[in-house]
């Protein structure tokens, strides 16, 4: 009989496994810290939602996005956006934007209705996936208060846009490939227990993995809302065979690589690659259901296009005139996109470069008023709606990322890595494309991955928690645990900090909210020249 596995690798002769420790157990007190913090960001979100309106109209960007969305509504599921002549983004965004239109009409309210509630839902998200990865509540909870009180995820919860949707659903999948993550271990776990681990160099099978299933739908809506999320594709494909070869390794598979290889990848490539491309076609169902659609009847008829497209060659015998119409009208977005660059003249006064976002230098001015708005108790007021990111959060990005990937490369830690590959996917790929104009905006999906790892640094700050107490004999009970010293006080840090990052958006309130303010306190609100 094999000698039993040592609890220490300092004990015994047997390989060290991991601890068999697959989530966390604190169940109820983990959902009611979660469903607590969850309606404190629903009441931040919903309250005086249909405030501010250019005179009952939408405001900056919704005045593209909610006319589409409506004409969902109201024609069949497609948009033509007819004062442009073109559609640029996918439909997805717009369908969620139309849900709300539907229930409340064309007001505020439907505008910003599933806005607001895919920002609340993305708090949620947050909280289980930093307690899943860190095995505490309390650190989750710190996640979630953290993005509850991030300006820019904030004024993105109340606007009719597509990025508050963007971030949910890469977040979604972000907490899918982690919760797979755990399922695969506590596989591979039983299947040591069974024996099977050594049966062949590479491993057993894990079997259907519907969690990482799960997350190809959600990064092929994120894909149907803009196509950004293509980089979240490929940096989350990667990250989650990485888990796959580091589990395999961990649970003394002789040849992890190779498993992952024999065993791993055909199906990564199937959850992660092909669900999202069916997802994404599958988003444009109204638009291949309608006639009337915009260039839905492009391939072989010249009268649409000067030249037809689709009548001859390689591909015209293979692939259907619908996908090769929606090609078409991919290919005339994507024009608009490239086209769009500094160096052709385009420019905004807003306009924002990747390297700017980390510590939100540049943010983005949604809404203002002057002249006759009232009700700041001085003769002139001004109402400004500016999506900006909490400085006490976003001005730490530099050093957090130091932090993580320090803990990511020295030390192995793996939740760190995760987060930056999260972050990272959201940011980088735009320095490949600096003439573009671009905008603050776009880095709303890196505020949960940077709330994330600025909670997880807290967790290490805070230390282990102090003991449950010592054995007194054998009748079981404890005397009390002595204090740990190095828990009061990181827990008192944290405590500070995080009161300093509530004080910080309660400051901010008025500029993220329109709420009637002198020209002198408008000014003391932008803390750097390039806030003006």
């Amino acid at each position: 009989m094999p000698p039993s596995r040592p609890v220490s690798g300092l004990v015994g002769p047997g390989p060290l496994r991991p601890v068999p420790d697959f989530g966390p157990l604190d169940k109820a007190r983990g959902w009611a810290v979660t469903l607590t913090l969850t309606l404190i960001a629903a009441i931040t979100r919903f309250v005086n939602l249909n405030y501010p309106t250019d005179a009952r109209t939408p405001v900056f960007d919704e005045k593209h996005y909610a006319p589409q969305a409506w004409q969902m509504v109201t024609g069949g599921g497609v948009e033509d956006n007819p004062a442009y002549g073109l559609v640029v983004h996918p439909p997805v965004g717009k369908q969620f934007i139309a849900i709300s239109e539907a229930i409340f009409g064309y007001n505020a309210w439907g505008w910003r209705g599933t806005a607001a509630l895919a920002g609340t839902i993305m708090v949620l998200l947050v909280i289980r996936i930093v307690r899943r990865m860190a095995r505490s509540t309390l650190i989750g909870a710190f996640a979630g208060i953290l993005l509850i009180a991030d300006g820019l995820t904030f004024v993105s919860s109340r606007i009719g846009m597509l990025d508050i949707f963007m971030a949910l659903l890469v977040t979604a999948a972000f907490g899918c490939l982690i919760v797979d993550r755990d399922e695969v271990r506590q596989r591979l776990a039983r299947a040591e227990l069974a024996g099977r681990v050594g049966m062949t160099d590479w491993g057993p099978r894990l079997g259907v993995r519907w969690w990482r299933f799960g997350a190809g739908i959600l990064l092929g809506l994120a894909c149907g809302t803009k196509w950004s999320g293509m980089y979240f594709i490929m940096f989350f494909g990667l990250m989650s065979v990485a888990f796959d070869v580091s589990a395999r390794r961990a649970y003394g598979v002789r040849k992890p690589w190779f498993g992952t290889a024999v065993r791993d990848i055909g199906p990564a490539l199937y959850a992660l690659v092909v669900i999202p491309l069916i997802t994404y076609l599958a988003s444009y169902w109204a638009w291949f259901a309608n006639e009337s659609s915009v260039y839905r009847y492009t391939a072989g008829n010249s009268t649409i296009t000067k030249e037809p497209i689709g009548t001859g060659g390689f591909w015209s015998h293979i692939v259907p005139d619908a996908l090769r119409s929606l090609w078409y009208y991919s290919a005339r977005s994507l024009e608009f996109h490239t086209e769009l660059t500094n160096s052709s003249g385009n420019h905004h006064p807003w306009e924002s470069k990747p390297w700017t976002w980390p510590m939100g230098l540049r943010p983005m001015l949604y809404y203002y008023a002057d002249g006759s708005v009232g009700g700041c108790g001085e003769a002139q007021c001004v109402k400004a709606v500016m999506a900006v990111g909490t400085p006490a959060l976003w001005w730490l990005a530099l050093p957090a990322l130091g932090w993580m990937i320090w803990r990511s490369v020295v030390r192995r830690d793996w939740r760190y890595a995760a987060i930056l590959v999260g972050y990272g996917a959201g940011l980088l790929p735009w320095f490949l494309t600096l003439d573009r104009q671009m905008y603050f905006f776009y880095a709303v999906v890196l505020a949960p991955f940077l709330a994330m790892g600025v909670a997880m640094i807290l967790g290490d700050i805070l230390g282990p928690a102090r003991p449950l107490g010592i054995p007194r004999g054998p009748t079981g009970t404890y005397l009390p645990a002595p204090v740990n010293e190095r828990y009061s006080l990181g827990l008192l840090i944290a405590s500070i900090y995080l009161a300093l990052v509530i004080a910080n958006f309660v400051w901010l309130w008025p500029i993220l909210t329109a709420q009637p303010i002198s020209p002198a306190s408008w000014q003391d609100h932008l803390w750097l020249p390039s806030w003006r």
